[in-house]
């Protein structure tokens, strides 16, 4: 989660994520980033560029504390920045807008990670 933690950095969301909470953080891997078309990050990652990283990373921020357990299929999350998620879950399987959540329930001091396959891009 290299990636995710130097973005949440460059936004400042690290002065949100560490509120009081709860939040539940759908975390791109490392090599979710690295599926990105070459030079998106960097360009993300600049200065002039903070408040559209920003949005993106809002956009897999969910107020509440979410368990894997309490995902439902069909149901729709609304993101810190108003945006819906739609959950699919089939066979103790779970997706969030066609991301499959491959580590679940990471406990934090103010809420729950579930990392992603892949980045979520605003819908």
């Amino acid at each position: 989660m290299t990636t995710l933690k130097k973005s949440v950095h460059a936004t400042g969301l690290d002065q949100v994520l560490s509120g009081k909470g709860p939040f539940t953080v759908f975390a791109p891997t490392d090599i979710a980033f690295g599926k990105l078309d070459k030079g998106i990050l960097d360009n993300l990652l600049k200065p002039e560029n903070k408040t559209k990283l920003t949005d993106l990373l809002n956009h897999h921020v969910v107020d509440g504390k979410i368990n894997f357990k309490d995902l439902k299929d069909g149901e729709k999350l609304k993101t810190v920045n108003g945006k819906d998620l739609l959950v699919h879950v089939k066979d103790g399987h779970a997706t969030v807008n066609g991301s499959v959540i491959l580590n679940h329930d990471v406990q934090a001091t103010n809420g729950v990670i579930h990392s992603l396959e892949t980045v979520m891009f605003k819908n």
